[in-house]
């Protein structure tokens, strides 16, 4: 039998089949079992809301500011970390995971493990982006 813990407050269950080693920071699979209001965000690069790059050449600087650019507008759309059942991480140098996880554990609650990929890539859409997390959240309707 899978391990489909209820997420506290949510109506978001995190699966992890036996079978399968478990994720550090990630589920292997989340399910919704409520109607919801989905709230997709878009990629988000490390900018502040002036556009200036944040931490060029820094990958923690600038995952921490792609982490606050997610993070504000989830709290615009009326969703927090604990509605969130996917991140998308693209990276430059895939092996800056552990930075990234780092960072992750400064916004993302512990007991959060949405499902996750981490892509690496060649080239984001400006050279000097080292990062770029979207996600996808759930809020249960009430």
């Amino acid at each position: 039998m899978s391990d489909h813990e209820l997420r506290t407050g949510t109506d978001i269950r995190q699966i992890d089949p036996p079978g399968l080693p478990a994720g550090p920071g990630y589920s292997h699979g989340v399910s919704v079992e409520v109607p919801g209001r989905l709230v997709l965000v878009s990629g988000q690069v490390p900018v502040d809301a002036s556009g200036a790059v944040v931490g060029r050449d820094d990958l923690a600087a600038q995952t921490r500011q792609v982490f606050r650019n997610v993070q504000t507008v989830l709290t615009d759309a009326g969703a927090s970390w604990e509605h969130v059942v996917k991140l998308g991480y693209f990276l430059r140098d895939a092996h800056g995971v552990g930075t990234v996880r780092e960072v992750r554990a400064e916004f993302v609650p512990e007991h959060v493990t949405p499902a996750a990929t981490l892509v690496g890539v060649s080239r984001l859409v400006r050279e000097e982006f080292l990062v770029e997390i979207d996600a996808m959240a759930v809020v249960p309707i009430r």
